[in-house]
């Protein structure tokens, strides 16, 4: 099992990079972690708190669960992935089968952060883009998506996003294996970075 952690801030495009490399992958060879699916469950929690959630802090995440869960997959479990709603700040009752393939993708703004789950994956990448092109995309995406004024948007980036950008999600460049500048729009290093997966694959039938 080839473990691959994709990591990058709010509005680095890191989305767009998994999704054209799932494009360019064998679906039924690539098992994916969003980091987003592993938000700690609110449902015990008044729904006043729960809104205070800052999702850019490490605290926001259960990490046990996705240790828990990628340690399972690595070895021949089927795991039951939580679905994280963020409209009620809980998990849904629901969750996706996920299970084991030759390549698990673990992607998020702290994909990089935990020792435990860094230790255990075979490739690291960091997807990197300017402060300017992550606060346009943010807002573009609150605004359209999510109907946030951009005052909200901005005060947010200021107060929260780029403090926890600083703080925690920066530093973990340092331990990336490849850093992927202008995010989904390098497509030379979207492209090296699937035809490597793709002969892991081929080496390993």
């Amino acid at each position: 099992m080839f473990i691959i952690g994709i990591a990058g801030g709010t509005g680095s495009g890191k989305t767009t990079v998994v999704k054209k490399l799932l494009e360019r992958l064998p679906k039924s060879k690539v098992a994916l972690m969003p980091q987003d699916s592993y938000y700690n469950d609110g449902n015990d929690v008044p729904i006043e708190e729960r809104q205070k959630v800052n999702y850019d802090h490490p605290n926001a995440f259960d990490w046990a669960l996705l240790r828990q869960q990628l340690s399972d997959l690595q070895n021949g479990k089927t795991i039951e992935q939580p679905v994280y709603d963020y409209i009620t700040s809980s998990r849904q009752k629901e969750t996706i089968t996920i299970t084991p393939k030759p390549i698990i993708l673990v992607e998020g703004i702290m994909a990089l952060y935990d020792p435990e789950i860094r230790e255990s994956m075979n490739l690291k990448i960091f997807v990197d883009a300017d402060a300017d092109d992550r606060l346009i995309r943010v807002i573009y995406r609150d605004i359209v998506e999510r109907n946030r004024t951009v005052e909200d948007v901005i005060k947010r980036y200021q107060e929260v996003l780029k403090p926890m950008h600083q703080q925690f999600i920066e530093p973990c460049k340092r331990y990336a294996d490849i850093i992927v500048p202008q995010g989904g729009h390098n497509a030379k290093a979207i492209d090296t970075v699937a035809r490597s997966i793709i002969q892991h694959i081929n080496e390993n039938k």
